[in-house]
């Protein structure tokens, strides 16, 4: 028997396998790939993001067809993947989606655009530590998350990664959509609600912006792909 497929796309943080650590189990039912995107590797120096390529790698990684469980920033290759070619995409899980160029007139959004957006106009011109450590200031406190040190790589990847409001992003026509949110952030909220208007479901989880990692989260997003499967 045939497995169907899942692509999972990491966020801005952990990548690969190790953004999942609940969705683990789902290889056990369903051809699980994992995949990195542009710029995400262990050991290697980190290069600047490019949206496309990252829509391309969730495209290849899909093959035939199956379904896309999306975090943060990821949701970005998501969505311009199921633009490109919705034929191949089943169904679409965006948790804590990062698609700012979609709701940019909406006011959460343009507050956290018009706070961050300084940062990111010098960003070529800062060291990686000062800017990951701003961006942490900036973004992480106003929010109410907990502010780690990052390791050289991490802060490297963080300052090479293109802001999510630049990104040409469209509503995604006739497929299937769950939006997770964690319920504690008005951006994502607002941006939930914004794709709720366009036909997603929009449910929530405890977790923060991780709420794929509550018992609650992980269950929506089974129940969710068990019911739009083949």
């Amino acid at each position: 028997m045939t497995l169907e497929r899942i692509v999972f796309v990491h966020g801005s943080d952990s990548f690969g396998a190790a953004a999942w650590p609940r969705q683990h189990g789902l290889a056990l039912d369903y051809d699980a790939l994992f995949v990195k995107r542009l710029g995400f590797d262990a050991a290697a120096q980190p290069v600047p993001s490019d949206f496309l390529t990252d829509r391309d790698i969730v495209l290849d990684a899909l093959g035939d067809g199956g379904h896309v469980v999306a975090h943060a920033q990821g949701a970005i290759a998501a969505m311009l993947a199921a633009v490109q070619d919705p034929g191949l995409v089943r169904s679409l899980v965006l948790v804590e989606p990062d698609v700012l160029s979609l709701t940019a007139d909406l006011p959460a959004t343009a507050a956290h655009r018009s706070l961050l957006e300084p940062l990111y106009s010098r960003r070529m011109e800062m060291a990686d530590e000062d800017f990951s450590r701003e961006f942490a200031r900036l973004a992480h406190a106003s929010q109410g998350r907990p502010v780690e040190d990052e390791s050289r790589l991490q802060a490297s990847r963080r300052r090479l990664q293109a802001p999510s409001w630049d990104a040409p992003l469209q509503i995604v026509p006739g497929v299937p959509t769950l939006v997770l949110t964690g319920g504690w952030e008005p951006l994502y909220e607002e941006i939930a609600e914004y794709l709720a208007a366009t036909g997603a479901v929009h449910r929530h989880a405890p977790g923060g912006h991780r709420p794929q990692d509550s018992d609650d989260g992980d269950r929506l997003i089974r129940d969710f792909l068990r019911v739009h499967g083949a």
